[in-house]
């Protein structure tokens, strides 16, 4: 094994698994396609509904204030709950839990689809992203724990490619279901498509997703998790709709009251530790380096949500483009991010996890500044597409292998919390990420923009993006020192 490789973390010990009848490994394929499900629904339902809001507005008659809340209440929900829904699974069963997720996340989409008004719409949202912080987690963690260290590199690869699909259904589905009005349900579509997808996939997990749980079943930390959706919520919230509302001054206050609330979390966290409680936030796995950074660059790599929020309107600003044909514009970053994931195994194979992330951060770097100095009020030409291809390609390689790197670092009794953890710090740099690059294509693009200053906010916020990329880049070549670091510590 060379340097740079994760390592294979060892198989879960047998009594971790409560294996149902229909665990065999002819049934770990059906297994895994249940479990992608899993993780194609909730990146889906992020993607689709940015190209739905003017038909929402249309058709429910929803405030402006609503509309950015269809976004960024299921965003701020999600990022929220997503370490206390990986710690449940680690409690009560992931296969319970991934069962539980699943059915809410259907139920609540039922409620967005049938949504009679703004607020109930907006309350659907928040149902969605609460369950798909349940039901998420549970995937990553039943990969860790059923399936064996040498089998993860190709599963994790399938999961990275769930992502690109979700990225081009998304934006090219929800553009389609608008124009088409199928069956006349117009934007209700794009919810609504969940339920029989859902249905199919809850009958899909009773019968082959074997469940596993820990041996030893630790009690709910209350206070922990108390403390721990507070913090969320203060730094989230603030950021997903701070720019819109002008920056009050008591959500300058949550931002600033988030850090004590962390300190105390971390205090209170270390005290049930030391207490021979269990904790929900393991301050232990912090401990490991190659955890602490990549839990770090999760949070850098999804700032990258700054640009599906910015492209769009870049394309309808600028080139007055519909929808449709802006889903259609996306279709180059949505094939390499399908396509790359697939290349994973022979690249960790011949490279390890290590490099091919250092080359994921150096792709989608490259891309985005390609993409970004070729921004123009006249249609994009070849060069622009191939940026785009290049970003795809670079993040269908960073997402599984940041997912992966961290994972095998943590033993399978606490796969649950980790790849909450790993979720979580996710959606949080997608919040941060919107919040600081978009609030730089807004202040750029101005009140009253012309087409021409569209392009010029593009490029002007994506340049900016690109030196955190780079800087991902180079703290992604630390990783085998510090690997090696916690391993001679051992």
């Amino acid at each position: 094994m060379t340097d740079n490789t994760v390592p294979a973390a060892a198989p879960a010990a047998p009594a971790q698994h409560a294996a149902a009848p229909s665990d065999t490994s002819s049934h770990h394929g059906w297994a895994l396609v249940v479990l992608l499900v899993g993780a194609i629904l909730p990146p889906l339902d992020y993607f689709i509904v940015n190209l739905a809001l003017p038909a929402i507005h249309g058709g429910l008659g929803a405030s402006s204030a609503q509309l950015q809340l269809v976004v960024s209440a299921y965003a701020c929900a999600n990022a929220v709950a997503q370490i206390t829904g990986g710690r449940l699974g680690d409690l009560y069963g992931r296969r319970r839990m991934f069962m539980i997720g699943m059915a809410g996340f259907v139920i609540a989409s039922a409620v967005c689809g049938l949504a009679p008004s703004g607020g109930v719409l907006v309350g659907g949202r928040i149902l969605q992203g609460l369950f798909a912080a349940v039901l998420a987690p549970q995937v990553l963690a039943t990969i860790r724990s059923v399936f064996t260290p040498h089998e993860q590199i190709r599963v994790m690869s399938f999961y990275g490619f769930v992502f690109g699909v979700a990225a081009v259904i998304g934006q090219l589905g929800g553009g389609a279901l608008i124009s088409l009005h199928p069956f006349g349900l117009g934007w209700r579509a794009i919810f609504l498509v969940n339920l029989p997808i859902g249905a199919l996939a809850l009958l899909g997990s009773w019968r082959f997703i074997p469940e596993s749980r820990p041996q030893h079943r630790a009690r709910i930390d209350l206070p922990g998790s108390a403390l721990l959706s507070l913090f969320l919520l203060m730094l989230v919230y603030p950021l997903t709709q701070g720019r819109e509302t002008g920056w009050p001054a008591w959500m300058l206050a949550c931002l600033a009251l988030s850090l004590p609330v962390l300190a105390l979390l971390l205090r209170v966290e270390r005290r049930t530790l030391e207490a021979g409680r269990d904790p929900l936030l393991d301050v232990r796995l912090f401990r490991n380096p190659v955890v602490a950074l990549g839990l770090t660059l999760a949070f850098l790599f999804y700032m990258l949500s700054a640009f599906f929020l910015s492209y769009g309107i870049f394309l309808q600003g600028a080139l007055q483009w519909s929808p449709l044909v802006c889903g259609l514009a996306i279709l180059p970053f949505g094939l390499g991010f399908l396509g790359s994931p697939l290349l994973m195994p022979r690249l960790v194979a011949r490279f390890g996890s290590y490099r091919v992330l250092t080359l994921g951060f150096a792709m989608i770097a490259i891309g985005l500044s390609t993409a970004a100095a070729l921004a123009r009020t006249s249609a994009p030409g070849a060069g622009f597409y191939l940026g785009l291809a290049a970003m795809g390609i670079g993040q269908g390689l960073v997402l599984p292998s940041v997912v992966r790197i961290v994972l095998a670092e943590v033993e399978p009794a606490r796969a649950g919390v980790a790849s909450g953890m790993v979720t979580a710090m996710l959606q949080i740099g997608a919040a941060v990420g919107a919040a600081t690059f978009g609030g730089v294509f807004f202040a750029r693009l101005g009140a009253h923009p012309a087409p021409a200053d569209y392009p010029a906010a593009f490029r002007t916020a994506m340049f900016a993006l690109v030196i955190v990329l780079w800087g991902c880049m180079l703290l992604s070549t630390r990783l085998p020192a510090l690997h090696r670091r916690a391993m001679a510590r051992r």
